[in-house]
């Protein structure tokens, strides 16, 4: 893989410690408008700036020499040039109990007044701004130069309705906090039900299997997304159980607003949901657990089946079916699957079971292995 030559710059230190060279940089994200930078002293060469502030007079100077400048409409609820994922609190920012004023929101509601024929500069907008997502995200999960993650993720995934007090969302839960316990580190599709509790086991990481079973009790007292209290039971959560564990969320406005995921510390959400699903499923190296789920968990079994068909990212992955009810005798999935990996290289990575600590046995015996 060659490597990218190209060095981004997204803070005022990484500018001043550049020196007067920007050869071969980005630059984005940078106030310059109360800076008195001399300009004709630096060099620029092969140099963008993405969303930087500054005057008339500078951005004229910096084209002159050659650099190319992009912003993008004021009224625009969210910045394409960011330069890391999201958190929940930045997302929930003007969310009360009483009333959905917040950020997530209003750019869900900006994105879908237009997301079937949007003009062009809020398509440049929102591919621009998945495309910092894709950054941050590579940064967060190591990617090596072989196509190799750092960390050791691992992503569930299963239906966006389950309850809170369902049993599969009580055992997601356990595995995903048996998972992040032993070195993986745990994604999820960012939204209610089944992704809401990977976070949320991943978030109780570490502590004992009495505070998540505390955790479980007060969010059963809204059980299913559309409880107005949603949101405020999963506060009072974090609010007794401040300071959890790292895991992940990769969501999307695509297909509406479901209340976000509060229990996953990055959060990397996307207007593109193909972009989306595709980047979950690559993420997860380490392999994908299946809670159940319904239509979209039933196209994502079949991609991530194809990825490891074709070998499509150089790594086999494990697949493990999370429910013998639902992948063996409701819909005969998982049958299926194995016929269908006869004979190739991944038909020994696939696995049935209905109990955590499986998960995991599987899943340690079991590493991605090179193409």
């Amino acid at each position: 893989m060659k490597e990218n030559c190209i060095k981004t710059i997204s803070s005022l230190q990484g500018f001043l410690k550049n020196g007067n060279s920007l050869k071969d940089s980005v630059v984005q994200n940078i106030d310059f408008s109360k800076l008195n930078i001399n300009w004709e002293t630096i060099k620029v060469d092969n140099t963008t700036f993405m969303g930087c502030e500054m005057s008339i007079e500078e951005e004229v100077t910096l084209r002159r020499k050659g650099a190319y400048i992009y912003m993008h409409p004021k009224n625009t609820p969210f910045n394409p040039y960011r330069d890391g994922l999201y958190n929940w609190q930045e997302l929930m920012k003007g969310w009360t109990p009483k009333k959905d004023e917040s950020v997530d929101l209003k750019i869900y509601e900006s994105f879908s007044d237009s997301k079937y024929n949007p003009s062009i500069n809020e398509a440049l907008c929102q591919r621009i701004h998945d495309n910092s997502i894709d950054e941050a995200l590579r940064k967060l999960v190591g990617y090596d130069g072989k196509g190799m993650t750092e960390k050791k993720c691992v992503a569930f995934m299963g239906g966006h309705s389950t309850r809170r007090d369902d049993e599969w969302f009580i055992k997601t839960a356990k595995a995903a906090k048996l998972l992040g316990e032993n070195g993986y580190f745990v994604v999820s599709g960012g939204g209610p039900g089944i992704m809401e509790a990977t976070n949320l086991g991943a978030y109780f990481a570490g502590r004992g299997n009495d505070e998540l079973n505390y955790a479980l009790k007060i969010l059963e007292k809204a059980p299913h997304y559309t409880n107005p209290d949603f949101n405020a039971r999963a506060m009072e959560v974090l609010e007794k159980f401040p300071e959890g564990a790292e895991s992940l969320a990769i969501p999307t406005w695509f297909y509406g607003h479901e209340p976000s995921n509060l229990f996953a510390s990055h959060i990397a959400k996307y207007f593109s949901n193909s972009i989306r699903e595709d980047t979950l499923l690559a993420v997860a190296l380490y392999g994908i657990v299946f809670s159940p789920g319904s239509a979209g968990t039933t196209q994502e079994i079949f991609q991530d089946a194809t990825q490891n068909h074709y070998g499509t990212f150089d790594y086999l992955s494990p697949m493990v079916f999370f429910s013998k009810k639902r992948y063996e005798v409701d819909t005969m999935i998982y049958p299926v699957l194995r016929q269908l990996a006869y004979g190739k290289e991944y038909a020994d990575m696939l696995h049935l079971t209905d109990e955590p600590e499986d998960v995991l046995a599987f899943l340690e015996k079991n590493p991605p292995r090179k193409m």
